[in-house]
């Protein structure tokens, strides 16, 4: 096969394991797709946490094609025990000639040992294709495993001038944003909030204007402010929703809350309220790979100044003026960010840029 070949290939894993985006923590996403004489004779997907890895689901839709094929996976085989047996050995013995990866898998268990005992078995190892694309589609992963916490997106609603009230509305975007934010929900692993949203919006923080699965609802309230009717709380599922409080809390409000079903987390009170670095660690001990930031400009600052957010997404309205809040209006020194990609979302306009280096 040509390099071209190997990334046209690779581009159809990577398209793979897009669908399963939200859905495989703390599991990286992984596509697989097994070619014997320039003809895909299997494919497929890691799905969830505790299902066949990518590379496993590939070979068996192969089955005996795949003696003498090459297997294309985004993320290199696991060369350890888990929940399920190392995909290294189900690459030897379908008899796999030649393995294309995408990336190293940063999982210490790994980390280049598939590689080295696929080639000490005598597989042909070809490393690299795509590989920003595939560390893109798995930063959640890298960022758990690399800073011990999600990747957290950042998003915020604005005016041109970078507020977020306007008077008299309660929603700065359209509908057309609206459904960007949900398929965003659907995409990541947890959405998180201050109880002043909370209190503010009573949002349900599910998945409702798009086809998805709602993702874990995580609130920020330091003095278990959260009131057991708010729509986080009288959830179908409330343990699905996290509320962080301070140790010294109200007993009360705290036991209601807990009484009410969901998961209360208790943490150190620290001189601003909670530390959110404790907070994404925790989310991080418990398979959280990304968390959807869309609280108010409190938390938003709070997780820029301090070096916890790794990319920012505006929806800005075409509205300008008024005497609302700055968005980031918290944060003192400027942020710089780099890959900024825009693009229309209805009436609006989606801002997206990086973090950090």
């Amino acid at each position: 096969m040509t390099d071209a070949e190997d990334r046209t290939l690779m581009r159809r894993a990577l398209r793979l394991a897009a669908r399963a985006a939200g859905r495989t923590s703390p599991n990286p996403l992984v596509g697989a797709i097994v070619v014997r004489d320039g003809v895909v004779v299997g494919h497929g997907f890691h799905r969830a946490a505790g299902e066949p890895h990518a590379e496993v689901v590939a070979l068996r839709a192969a089955g005996a094609r795949a003696r003498g094929a090459t297997l294309y996976t985004t993320l290199e085989p696991c060369a350890h025990h888990g929940r399920t047996p190392p995909c290294v050995d189900a690459i030897r013995e379908a008899a796999v000639t030649r393995v294309v990866a995408a990336m190293r898998d940063p999982d210490p268990r790994t980390d280049g040992k598939g590689f080295r005992l696929l080639r000490a078995a005598g597989v042909e190892v070809a490393t690299g294709v795509l590989a920003a694309d595939a560390e893109r589609q798995n930063e959640g992963f890298v960022t758990r495993l690399a800073k011990g916490r999600p990747f957290v997106l950042v998003k915020l609603a604005t005016t041109l001038d970078g507020r977020v009230t306007v008077p008299g509305s309660r929603y700065l975007s359209g509908k057309a944003a609206l459904r960007e934010v949900h398929r965003l929900r659907d995409r990541y692993d947890a959405v998180l909030v201050g109880v002043g949203t909370v209190l503010a919006d009573d949002p349900a923080l599910t998945v409702r204007e798009v086809r998805g699965r709602d993702p874990l609802r995580v609130v920020v309230d330091t003095d278990a402010r959260t009131p057991p009717a708010a729509k986080v709380v009288r959830t179908a599922d409330p343990r699905r929703t996290v509320i962080f409080v301070a140790r010294d809390a109200d007993v009360r409000r705290t036991k209601r809350l807990r009484d009410a079903g969901v998961s209360v987390v208790a943490l150190p009170r620290s001189a601003d309220g909670l530390d959110l670095a404790r907070v994404l660690r925790w989310l991080a001990g418990h398979g959280v790979n990304a968390v959807l930031s869309e609280g108010g400009p409190r938390v938003a600052s709070s997780l820029v100044a301090r070096g916890l957010a790794d990319r920012l997404l505006f929806l800005v309205a075409p509205l300008a003026g008024g005497p609302g809040r700055s968005a980031l209006e918290g944060v003192t020194e400027t942020a710089r960010l780099s890959r900024l990609r825009g693009r229309r979302v209805g009436d609006d306009v989606l801002l997206e840029g990086d973090l950090g280096t």
